[in-house]
């Protein structure tokens, strides 16, 4: 992959993500589409912005029976997105489903902690470990289930790329040096998730809110 960074286009609105989308496409790897895009617009909605040319993120994070897992993932097929989120949360079979499912080249990753979850937030969940060690057991079981990677914060890439050398890891919630955080709780700057070991880098609000969306993708495509 040439360019890691992926955008985080988090709209429901399809024009405002083509047109996000056409000003910056010179300057990312591909473009990430969640929930809120994908339950207003629908596969009619992922092919408009594929008409573009980027490689595309489907962040839907499915997470139930194995059975509607792999249905979901059969459901998608023709939309042939590069990547796709499941929750590891939802079990080794779950996963292996996913990835029994998926288009030959979709890769299918597992969301481990969200980078808006902390000590505290994992905690009242019922979870007694930090983030290292939750994501730690919950990559090791992705990778036994047969995945391609796994979502977690730049704060534990590194420590996992040890254990799952040719893992694919995607680390979001990154903010520029400088960068407010937001909601984000576990952030890093792009540059130090791609030395940890990072494979693709998804950045939404500095890049979608800036003044100038595509100055400041340039901008943090030239720090890495």
């Amino acid at each position: 992959m040439t360019n890691p960074l992926y955008v985080a286009i988090d709209t429901p609105y399809l024009d405002a993500a083509l047109d996000l989308t056409k000003r910056i496409k010179n300057h990312v790897g591909g473009v990430k589409l969640g929930l809120e895009f994908f339950c207003a617009n629908g596969h009619h909605g992922v092919h408009e912005v594929q008409k573009l040319g980027l490689p595309i993120f489907l962040d839907l994070k499915l997470h139930d029976i194995p059975n509607t897992v792999a249905k979901a993932m059969q459901a998608i097929h023709a939309l042939e997105p590069a990547i796709v989120t499941i929750h590891a949360a939802g079990g080794r079979a779950m996963m292996e489903d996913a990835k029994a499912a998926a288009g030959a080249h979709t890769k299918v990753v597992a969301v481990t902690v969200l980078t808006s979850l902390d000590d505290h937030d994992l905690s009242r969940i019922g979870v007694p470990d930090g983030p290292d060690v939750q994501v730690a057991r919950l990559a090791a079981l992705a990778q036994e289930a047969g995945l391609d990677g796994i979502v977690c914060s730049g704060h534990e890439v590194k420590a996992v790329k040890k254990l799952w050398k040719d893992g694919f890891f995607v680390v979001p919630g990154l903010r520029p040096e400088g960068g407010h955080s937001g909601d984000q709780k576990r952030t890093v700057t792009p540059r130090q998730a791609r030395d940890d070991g990072a494979s693709v880098l998804v950045v939404g609000r500095p890049i979608t809110k800036a003044e100038n969306p595509d100055d400041a993708a340039r901008a943090i495509v030239g720090t890495l």
